[in-house]
């Protein structure tokens, strides 16, 4: 046993000071951040003047969405989150349709369209990372949402979305 008050064996059970009231303290939570979190620090500098190219090229963004449960996503939930009319024309697609325009790196390509195909070639590997069961949906006739969504460790569900024009 030492004499200074500052130091003890570490043998010795510790003494709570009369003095100071007990709170319990909470266990510290598994992670700092939720899932969604440490996902969109990931993904937001990679998507910093990123243009989805069509009839008007769009940048494309972070978003999460509420649904968690664990089956697909349908279309009638996405009307419902993105809180449009019934009539409004929601249709799941392939997620392959969301890269196959902007992974694909044509003949032509300039230094600019190499970049963005490098770009996205990035992005899709973090969103293949850390995204289970990824689901493209489009929304609209002529200017056309896209919503790929999938499902993180935590249950959560996150993704990109963007515009595209079609006429």
């Amino acid at each position: 046993m030492t004499n200074d008050p500052t130091k003890r064996n570490a043998e010795e059970p510790v003494q709570p000071d009369a003095a100071q009231p007990q709170t319990p303290v909470a266990p510290a939570p598994a992670t700092d951040k939720p899932a969604a979190d440490s996902l969109a620090a990931l993904v937001n500098p990679l998507l910093e003047g990123l243009l989805y190219p069509s009839e008007s090229d769009e940048p494309v963004t972070f978003v999460t969405c509420y649904l968690a449960q664990e089956a697909p996503l349908t279309e009638v939930q996405i009307k419902e989150w993105q809180m449009v009319p019934p009539s409004t024309y929601v249709e799941e697609r392939p997620a392959s349709d969301f890269w196959e325009p902007v992974l694909t790196e044509e003949d032509w390509y300039g230094d600019d369209e190499k970049k963005r195909t490098a770009a996205f070639n990035q992005l899709k590997t973090v969103l293949d990372q850390h995204l289970t069961g990824q689901q493209l949906f489009r929304q609209g006739n002529t200017e056309v949402t896209l919503y790929l969504l999938g499902r993180l460790t935590d249950g959560t569900r996150a993704g990109v979305q963007t515009m595209v024009v079609e006429s």
